[in-house]
């Protein structure tokens, strides 16, 4: 079993940029953040698979965030710049055992584990 625990949510302007941080207990084979906004479902935002680093985005995210890992503490981060109010969600890390098709890389049902979130309020 592997604890997650995400950190760094807040409120900010609109345009402005936040950082979150997802500790994990151990290594998996992907990592994932995923956001829920209320009223609505839960969006696959970014992926990374550990082995190789590959990464994957949302195409409402591409160019504003970024998907990073520190392989020295199983540390996965999630830049946000150019924040926009729509980006205001509860925002979740997951990780995954095995290595997803790529198609299945922004799908929740695809990750075996899930961190409590950390809510993103962007104000306009």
């Amino acid at each position: 079993q592997v604890q997650l625990m995400e950190s760094g949510g807040g409120s900010v302007q609109a345009g402005g940029s936040l950082r979150l941080s997802c500790a994990a207990s151990g290594y998996t084979a992907t990592v994932g953040w995923f956001r829920q906004a209320p009223g609505k479902e839960r969006e696959g935002v970014a992926a990374l698979i550990s082995v190789d680093g590959r990464t994957f985005y949302a195409d409402s995210v591409k160019g504003r965030f970024t998907i990073s890992r520190d392989t020295t503490n199983n540390t996965v981060f999630l830049q946000m710049n150019s924040l926009m109010p729509e980006d205001t969600a509860m925002y979740y890390c997951a990780a995954g055992r095995i290595v997803w098709p790529v198609a299945k890389a922004l799908a929740s049902r695809a990750y075996n584990y899930w961190g409590q979130g950390t809510q993103v309020t962007v104000d306009s």
